[in-house]
């Protein structure tokens, strides 16, 4: 039973075992990663995305003016400071300066959450 001081909110949904991956190019370093886009928040430009970077791809050296968070699924992420298994999740704070990207012996599948709208910007810029 639904009144007007409880009315259920929409949920977003996705499947992302039949949804389809797009590609996400990154033009300044010639790379395209494979992403499944969850949600997206017009409000603020937070994102939801589930990704893959194959086995020895790195992002190099980079900022964002937006904090974010990988959650590994499967494989590990390698990042300038460790290399964290699937289950682990890494926050980057906004505005530092980091790599990241998959060991050379296996793909990484993450979950990318960023808190307002996604730009990156290289240190060799």
């Amino acid at each position: 039973m639904t009144d007007a001081a409880h009315e259920p909110v929409t949920l977003t949904v996705v499947d992302t075992t039949t949804a389809e991956w797009e590609k996400f190019p990154i033009p300044q370093i010639d790379a395209v990663l494979d992403c499944l886009p969850l949600m997206a928040d017009p409000d603020t430009g937070m994102q939801v995305m589930k990704m893959v970077y194959k086995a020895g791809f790195t992002n190099p050296w980079h900022t964002h003016p937006c904090a974010h968070g990988i959650y590994v699924l499967d494989g590990s992420l390698s990042t300038h400071q460790g290399t964290y298994p699937a289950g682990s999740f890494v926050w980057f704070p906004e505005g530092g300066t980091m790599h990241h990207g998959a060991t050379e012996d296996g793909d990484c599948t993450f979950l990318f959450i960023t808190n307002k709208p996604f730009e990156i910007h290289y240190s060799d810029e």
